[in-house]
């Protein structure tokens, strides 16, 4: 049975007649037959447009541009850069957004607005990579690369908490030895300050940054520039080991050499 199946009007109230029964019963001249009457439920006003957001309602219930835009955020999650817009225009694109309707993407902002930018510690710009030595090969001629990530840091305070750097050093066809730190990359702060909230906070956030881009160590006539007399000092000292040898004559400034079967018959006509 279809108890989900709408009732008739005798089926809502059973104390109600039906017109037939009406006919057949005697009749009353004192008082009136009546038929059952659907009450109509009093119905909400319909909007003369389908939008469900207003210029006139955003106007009133959000006097600034934050307080628009967090509510826009809130509902769609979309963030609006209104600041400075012109006020009709920023009601009209916040209205558009909640309403469902591409906007310009210059009105997308990106940050949260609910964070305080005057509050936020600022954080120093990062340094771009310097350039690679212009004399390097291409690293298609590449013949040996070594990751060495325990390398003293060059930053000396960075040093003198035993921080390490990561270096890359590339061996050359034509015998020519780089070097170049990679990293780490590492935040640190700088400065106090007291907030508004009486919290002491850095004044600015500054990366640690030692990368050097590629380096010439070795020239192609085997001389060494003086940085890459440093390094290989260092990685040549006890305690850069590896067995007998050491990392910069095992790994590093390594020896390959191209050989075929006829050289067990002719040494001397080696190509």
């Amino acid at each position: 049975m279809n108890t989900n199946a709408p009732m008739s009007p005798a089926e809502e109230n059973v104390w109600d007649v039906t017109p037939e029964e009406t006919q057949q019963a005697e009749p009353k001249p004192a008082v009136k037959s009546t038929k059952s009457r659907s009450v109509e439920k009093p119905q909400a006003p319909k909007s003369v447009s389908n939008a469900d957001y207003d210029l006139e309602g955003l106007m009133t219930d959000f006097p600034t541009a934050k307080e628009l835009e967090r509510f826009v955020f809130d509902e769609t999650g979309v963030v609006l850069n209104l600041k400075g817009r012109a006020n009709k225009l920023k009601y009209q694109v916040a209205m558009d957004v909640l309403n469902g309707v591409e906007v310009d993407a210059k009105f997308i902002g990106g940050d949260n607005p609910y964070v305080e930018k005057s509050e936020m510690v600022p954080e120093e710009p990062l340094r771009p990579v310097p350039p690679r030595d212009s004399k390097l090969p291409p690293h298609t001629q590449i013949q040996n690369t070594f990751w060495a990530p325990t390398i003293p840091h060059p930053d000396p305070e960075a040093r003198s908490q035993d921080k390490k750097c990561h270096v890359m050093f590339r061996k050359y066809n034509n015998g020519m030895i780089s070097y170049e730190i990679q990293g780490p990359l590492e935040l640190y702060p700088v400065g106090e300050k007291i907030d508004k909230y009486g919290r002491t906070r850095p004044e600015i956030m500054k990366w640690l940054d030692p990368r050097t881009g590629e380096q010439v160590a070795v020239r192609a006539d085997g001389t060494l520039t003086p940085q890459g007399k440093r390094l290989r000092a260092m990685m040549q000292s006890s305690k850069f080991r590896v067995n007998k040898s050491t990392q910069w004559d095992t790994f590093i400034d390594r020896e390959f050499i191209s050989i075929n079967d006829s050289v067990a018959d002719n040494p001397w006509e080696l190509k």
